[in-house]
């Protein structure tokens, strides 16, 4: 039975997007089937694995409004053993469409309930918002990881973050877990950057994933070829950082499922 986590943060540009597609490419590459779910309506993750987004006529956006199977909307990656359900910008108008639905907040665990046993792995990206299309990822996720970047207003917003997964926990979904807060975009040189990474290790420290995701040129530069960074660079310190985040996901949850 495959793992669902939703990568959240209701803060853009923290490196939500490119945590999904490389953390993805990642455990591909470690032999791990993935599923890369774009519930972003600005489709970043989908055209960063190579995905022409403007083609896309069957994506999340239908399986959300459950016109279309899951199993439609799924095609393979450029990067192996990843397979993505691509989104669109018509993605937007979800929120509005879904208002009046009765279990509006379960229609993506429905949709996804069937296809959960073919994955290792079935990551969610989720727009910068903690709108419906959020909470619909939230609740059909076992748990979520937290992109927090290494800069001065990182831990602004966490709380309402850290509010809505405890309402997500109470009312639609108990077993969501905190899989772990993740701190990208840091650099040692600055010391600012050091600062956060000991403010939140201090505050959360078991929940913090001891890899850190460094700011890597490589890493910005992949998305405009369509691809992961583990195609496009897989010797650069960006391909490294993910593959050992990969790793520690998978020995995370190893652990995890002996003791249990």
């Amino acid at each position: 039975m495959g793992k669902i986590i939703a990568i959240a943060n209701q803060k853009g540009g923290v490196g939500k997007t490119t945590t999904s597609v490389n953390l993805a490419a990642s455990l591909g590459v470690l032999e791990k089937k993935v599923l890369l779910i774009d519930a972003d309506p600005q489709a970043n993750a989908s055209s960063g694995l190579g995905v022409n987004v403007d083609a896309v006529e069957i994506g999340s956006y239908q399986v959300l409004e459950h016109t279309k199977e899951a199993q439609d909307a799924i095609i393979k990656s450029n990067a192996p053993n990843v397979d993505i359900m691509p989104a669109h910008i018509d993605l937007v108008a979800i929120e509005i469409e879904l208002v009046d639905k009765d279990e509006r907040e379960y229609m993506l665990k429905k949709a996804i309930a069937d296809i959960k046993s073919e994955y290792d792995y079935i990551l969610i990206d989720c727009a910068p918002s903690l709108g419906l299309l959020t909470l619909n990822a939230l609740t059909a996720s076992d748990a979520v990881i937290i992109p927090i970047q290494c800069e001065y207003f990182a831990l602004e917003g966490l709380g309402k973050l850290l509010n809505t997964i405890k309402s997500v926990q109470k009312i639609h979904n108990e077993a969501l877990d905190i899989e772990g807060m993740l701190l990208t975009m840091f650099d040692s040189r600055l010391r600012l950057s050091n600062q956060v990474v000991e403010e939140v290790q201090k505050h959360f420290s078991d929940m913090v994933f001891k890899t850190i995701i460094q700011r890597n040129v490589r890493l910005g530069e992949a998305p405009s070829y369509g691809e992961s960074i583990i195609n496009y660079d897989v010797s650069s310190k960006g391909a490294s950082n993910y593959l050992s985040l990969a790793k520690e996901l998978i020995n995370k949850n190893e652990v995890y499922g002996e003791g249990n």
